[in-house]
């Protein structure tokens, strides 16, 4: 891309190009804060010390053993043009800055060049370029959301974590039920010794940190989830009630091909963490894309009835919406009002083609009044019955 091309041309993935580079720079532009008495918020200042290795097949082996963890960042070979040379400059510098913060985790950063390192790389199943890849144990992580540094640090200090949390009290358990963004699965067993919640551990492993396990081993708090011994409950994001796993007790095949079929939710909402894997998983290279603020009167209004069309239509397996928070990326919204031609003050819902970026949008006559629930599922029919997607 040249110095003077249109910021705004080209298609959904310069989108992401774009949206990567600009947030990975913030943490790196706020590295000096200022000069306060005060002490509590001293933001991590990168120290200059090269904590990131240049992994390659002398030196694979001994990162893997030394570290708890490895997070490894799989790249192109660096360019000659002096833009991308910066880009990449920059994104050693989130890396760096990460492994300075998580230096007392014991967790170990590299990076691979898919040319020079092609054989480490293929040794360590490293595929994607551009993509960082966390070795804990025996497992393979790949991280699918925005490279920054905040979202990258998070992202580790959930794989710290246990695969499952515990659920012991009504406290908890409230706080398990605000948790209506996420695909949560929860079940009741007999203690922690038990062959079956050991088998829902091991399935938990497989889809940490995206998807959170949750248990009880407390009769009170499974009779008010009204679970059974062994059962296990499956929490679509933003539905009012669980789809309950047919079999009891559950091995941990069953599990996983249970949530494999299932992880595609009705309505879910893109994050930082994982909006790459949400964004590729497409419809048939179609979004349904819904914007609405939900700090806004009007935008949670809109959202409101979004969950009520997902809850109503969930059977439906080929009804997909990907809601959007534009405040959760302020960066984006000139670039996605040019590119997509609506005003983001305003709710808003059409279908993209992730391939071109081109899109449709549902036209709402009246400025003061919001669709109706039946209103946007008419409009929804309408698209897949091609009425819509064909203009695309």
């Amino acid at each position: 891309v040249s110095a003077e091309a249109d910021p705004y041309s080209g298609g959904v993935w310069q989108l992401w190009t774009m949206l990567s580079w600009w947030l990975l720079v913030l943490p790196c532009l706020s590295l000096v804060p200022p000069a306060r008495a005060e002490k509590g918020l001293d933001f991590p200042q990168y120290d200059g010390k090269d904590r990131v290795l240049d992994i390659n097949d002398k030196n694979y082996k001994k990162a893997l053993k030394k570290h708890s963890m490895l997070c490894l960042y799989y790249h192109e070979p660096i360019p000659d043009s002096k833009e991308l040379q910066k880009q990449h400059q920059m994104t050693e510098l989130v890396l760096e800055l990460a492994a300075q913060v998580m230096e007392e985790k014991d967790i170990g950063f590299g990076m691979v060049d898919s040319k020079k390192d092609a054989k480490v790389a293929k040794k360590l199943g490293l595929e994607e370029e551009g993509s960082v890849y966390v070795f804990k144990a025996d497992r393979v992580v790949e991280f699918d959301g925005l490279l920054s540094a905040n979202t990258l640090v998070e992202f580790l200090l959930d794989l710290l974590e246990e695969p499952v949390e515990v659920i012991e009290n009504a406290l908890e358990l409230k706080a398990f039920d605000r948790m209506e963004e996420d695909i949560r699965l929860i079940g009741y067993f007999k203690s922690e010794d038990s062959e079956h919640y050991e088998a829902f551990k091991e399935a938990a492993e497989q889809f940490q940190p995206y998807i959170k396990f949750f248990a009880t081993f407390e009769k009170p708090v499974a009779k008010e989830l009204t679970l059974k011994l062994n059962e296990v409950d499956f929490y679509e994001p933003f539905m009012e009630e669980p789809v309950t796993i047919p079999g009891r007790p559950l091995s941990e095949e069953e599990l996983v091909e249970f949530i494999t079929e299932h992880r595609r939710p009705t309505l879910r909402k893109l994050r930082a963490e994982d909006m790459f894997e949400t964004w590729e998983d497409d419809i048939e290279g179609i979004h349904i894309v819904a914007f609405a603020e939900e700090e806004d009167p009007d935008g949670f209004e809109f959202l409101e009835i979004l969950k009520e069309v997902a809850r109503d239509n969930t059977h439906l397996p080929e009804l997909s919406i990907v809601w959007i928070d534009p405040d959760d990326f302020p960066l984006l919204i000139p670039y996605w009002e040019k590119t997509f031609k609506v005003d983001l003050f305003r709710p808003q819902i059409g279908v993209v083609n992730v391939t071109d970026a081109d899109s449709v949008w549902m036209e709402m006559e009246d400025e003061e009044d919001l669709p109706t629930a039946q209103e946007l599922e008419d409009w929804i029919e309408a698209v897949h019955d091609s009425q819509c997607t064909d203009d695309i």
